[in-house]
């Protein structure tokens, strides 16, 4: 196993031992719940916004160590983009861990998210790795349903 590799499990592992932003927000201004059946990974995030900024966000929930790891390296990573950027960055995100190893995400543009590029390698990981993103874009955009991964 490469150097780089085991480096990138090493903060997988870390994120999931010591998630981040794992925690409610009571005054969220946001919220949504994110479900993989496959998995069986469950997540409540929440938001606070300030105008357009994400000032806050966390989540709580049960999952996987992909699925938590994502979820918490995701709210370091948005707590205060624009809604437009956080958009961008889901993109950017989706796109690097579907893209079967051949993603034209620019790795600078994702920074310590690049951890997660090996998932496309495993397609059943890809879902435990975007629930949270995909949970994310719910909130943010006020869709008031249940993300699911099926």
């Amino acid at each position: 196993m490469s150097d780089l590799r085991e480096l990138y499990q090493e903060v997988i592992l870390d994120h999931n031992k010591k998630p981040r932003n794992f925690r409610e927000i009571p005054d969220a201004t946001a919220k949504a719940e994110g479900f993989n059946p496959l998995c069986g990974d469950h997540l409540n995030l929440s938001l606070k916004l300030d105008g357009d900024v994400i000032t806050d966000v966390a989540f709580k929930g049960s999952g996987c160590a992909i699925s938590k790891a994502s979820a918490s390296m995701m709210t370091t990573s948005v707590a205060g983009k624009t809604k437009s950027e956080a958009d961008k960055l889901f993109h950017l995100f989706h796109e690097m861990v579907t893209g079967n190893g051949e993603s034209r995400a620019d790795p600078a543009a994702l920074g310590k998210l690049a951890v997660f590029s090996g998932v496309c390698e495993f397609p059943a990981r890809v879902k435990c790795a975007s629930l949270a993103w995909h949970t994310l874009r719910s909130a943010l955009h006020d869709e008031k349903r249940k993300v699911t991964t099926e």
